[in-house]
């Protein structure tokens, strides 16, 4: 089915046309939200809220890029402002195996490379990580993340290459064995 006709099924309160919109754009929110995210019940909550927005805003869609990249900007703007949320509350919180008594330190087994890859990527930047996931990871073009990011295509290009090079440095010790 052509995606315009389904839009407009959508709009006029076709319920089977929400399941099919739904069912179409699902996995691919969902995969930018967990790899965004890091947690499947966060990413399954950050999907629920991109198709809530989405459905409510769907009159708004002008059709200037394709509708999975526009559900892509809302997915992002979703966990990004989700993870900014979770982020001011764990920073008010410290667990008590996180607590280190003074003049202790406690010795750190040396991570494997997934979990360190895993944490490099965490650490970068919201908009490297995002570029980075949306290109290396979910095979978006530069122009579909300018779109959904609102950035021209040249700074999605930059922020790579600068999310590689942070990635690269983080775990240059790795590539030394």
């Amino acid at each position: 089915m052509e995606e315009r006709e389904l839009i407009s099924r959508v709009l006029a309160g076709d319920p089977s046309a929400e399941r099919d919109l739904y069912d179409a754009h699902v996995d691919r929110v969902f995969r930018v939200a967990f790899r965004m995210a890091g947690d499947m019940d966060r990413a399954q909550d950050y999907t629920q809220e991109t198709f809530i927005r989405a459905f409510s805003r769907l009159e708004t869609f002008r059709g200037d890029a394709a509708l999975s990249t526009w559900l892509g900007s809302i997915a992002i703007s979703v966990t990004l402002n989700g993870l900014r949320k979770v982020r001011r509350l764990n920073e008010r919180e410290v667990g008590l195996d996180d607590f280190t008594p003074a003049g202790h330190t406690r010795p750190e087994a040396e991570p494997d490379l997934k979990t360190r890859l895993n944490q490099a990527i965490d650490d970068l930047p919201e908009g490297y990580r995002a570029v980075f996931i949306m290109h290396d990871v979910e095979g978006y073009t530069h122009e579909e993340i300018g779109a959904s990011l609102g950035v021209h295509p040249g700074t999605s290009k930059a922020q790579l290459f600068r999310a590689r090079a942070r990635l690269r440095q983080a775990l240059a010790d790795f590539a030394k064995d």
